[in-house]
């Protein structure tokens, strides 16, 4: 169970060439839980998702797993435990789906082991639960943008890490496929306690699915916590330079974020009022 797991960034500094993105953040993801890191584009929300899964190395402070530097640890070992989605990943050209998905068994082979019924198992299991099953014997670079981005989330879920690490995990799906992908997740967390931490452009879709929300600001974390807590008029004007309204959302509960335009401004009532749903 990935409850027993931690993970944390200790006065992180992250950048590229000349610049640097992350200076000096401090984070700690809630284990077993389900963590959203949301803010404006270019704010850092990528950067700091490479640094954690050791892409990136740090210009200055550290990851942790377990106590452990990331950046000090075995790739296979940390693959074993911990498990990352990129933003934009390639595969190999010509591969086919089931050829990509056995990829994510990887970190559990060992110099001389062979291909197992557990990884048999592991493989159908995480197609049939992105509904790529019918895909398999398909090539990669022949499916459709969402088609894609199911089969790599079903690599993530074959590698079988108790730290799952996603970058827009719900990027070319459309609506009902990004609910799919959503609940799939929340089930993955609640029944394996998998600790997932996930990039998302949608406000609304973080708090609905997240336990614990990030929110990054020129690259430090300007609030974290609750999504009710976290997702408020003060912070949404401050991370996104957007005015809104915060409700409660009637089906779920979790805050709903309504962006106020300009032309649905009303004289009597000022876009300025802060606080939070509830």
């Amino acid at each position: 169970m990935s409850d027993t797991h931690s993970l944390t960034a200790e006065q992180l500094t992250l950048g590229y060439g000349d610049r640097t993105v992350i200076e000096d953040l401090d984070l700690v993801v809630p284990a077993g839980r389900i963590t959203a890191i949301v803010g404006a584009n270019a704010c850092g929300k990528s950067t700091l998702l490479r640094s954690m899964s050791r892409l990136l190395a740090p210009r200055g402070g550290r990851v942790l797993l377990d106590g452990r530097a990331v950046h000090g640890m075995p790739a296979k070992e940390l693959a074993r435990t911990l498990g990352l989605l990129p933003q934009s990943p390639i595969a190999p050209e010509g591969i086919t789906v089931a050829d990509l998905v056995g990829r994510g068994r990887h970190p559990h082979q060992g110099i001389f082991s062979r291909w197992s019924r557990e990884d048999d198992a592991a493989v159908a299991a995480a197609l049939e639960a992105t509904q790529t099953t019918a895909l398999a014997d398909r090539a990669v670079d022949e499916l459709s943008g969402g088609q894609r981005q199911r089969v790599w989330i079903a690599m993530a879920l074959a590698q079988h890490t108790d730290v799952l690490l996603l970058d827009e995990p719900t990027t070319f799906l459309d609506v009902s496929h990004q609910i799919e992908v959503l609940d799939l997740l929340t089930d993955l967390n609640r029944t394996r306690g998998t600790t997932v931490v996930m990039v998302l452009h949608d406000l609304n879709m973080a708090a609905r699915y997240a336990d614990h929300l990030v929110a990054l600001a020129a690259g430090r974390v300007h609030a974290a916590g609750a999504p009710a807590d976290v997702l408020t008029v003060d912070t949404v004007r401050a991370v996104f330079e957007l005015e809104c309204r915060v409700i409660v959302d009637p089906t779920s509960g979790t805050p709903l974020m309504l962006p106020i335009g300009r032309h649905h401004m009303t004289a009597d009532e000022p876009v300025a009022a802060g606080g939070r749903a509830g």
